[in-house]
């Protein structure tokens, strides 16, 4: 169980660091909606996004944060149930992914508003005094930066609605928080499917032992009582 523990605890730790290095170069070193070729097919883009991984939004900004945190704390209890009763180590390494992915990005929301000036097409941000930064807490934006336009075609005119439109396979721009999601959702789905149809059984029993160490607790205190 401790070996379990500790690699879920290095997977966190070491994704979140490398996450956090790129995200603060990128945002400190070029301009809002720069771009920098690398190849034909890869771009490291600096754009900011409100939302969720791949830069969705469908809810207001405050409330997909403080979402986002009790998820985040949701999934790491998850985590840690998983390691007390003994699941796989690569259902532990797949979570923690996850894991360190959405708190990566969370980290972005949390304090990049206080602690960074905001980004623009024509000024690189830079760091401020804590408290000082472009917005409030949970409200600053998410960084991302990979961009991967390996294919540029034209829709076939018969195709209805899209018909003769420009398209970008691969357009969304992302960053390695949202790889590590990616990476670890994919992974429970081709190596983990036994382990997910288990979930709710992991939950009762976790949940029935805390149930059972309260009623214990409860008879002790009454018997001592009656003592």
């Amino acid at each position: 169980m401790k070996r379990k523990g500790l690699l879920a605890w290095i997977i966190i730790t070491v994704i979140l660091i490398i996450d956090q290095l790129i995200k603060i170069h990128v945002k400190t070193n070029m301009t809002l909606g720069e771009s920098i070729r690398v190849t034909n097919w890869f771009y490291i883009t600096f754009i900011e996004n409100n939302g969720m991984a791949w830069g969705m939004t469908f809810v207001n900004k405050l409330f997909l944060s403080v979402l986002r945190v009790v998820a985040i704390c949701a999934i790491g209890w998850f985590i840690w149930q998983v390691i007390r009763q003994k699941g796989r180590t690569v259902f532990v390494v797949c979570l923690s992914m996850v894991l360190a992915g959405a708190a990566g990005n969370i980290i972005d929301s949390m304090f990049y508003g206080l602690c960074f000036t905001a980004s623009t097409p024509y000024s690189v941000a830079c760091t401020v005094p804590f408290g000082s930064g472009y917005t409030n807490f949970l409200m600053g934006r998410v960084v991302d930066m990979f961009y991967f336009p390996i294919i540029h075609s034209t829709w076939p005119t018969w195709m209805p609605l899209v018909g003769g439109e420009r398209f970008t396979f691969f357009s969304p721009v992302f960053n390695f928080a949202d790889a590590s999601i990616t990476t670890g959702v994919i992974c429970l789905l081709l190596f983990c499917s036994n382990d997910l149809s288990t979930i709710g059984k992991t939950i009762d029993k976790a949940l029935g032992k805390s149930s059972a160490k309260v009623d214990n607790e409860k008879a002790s205190a009454a018997k001592d009582t009656k003592k």
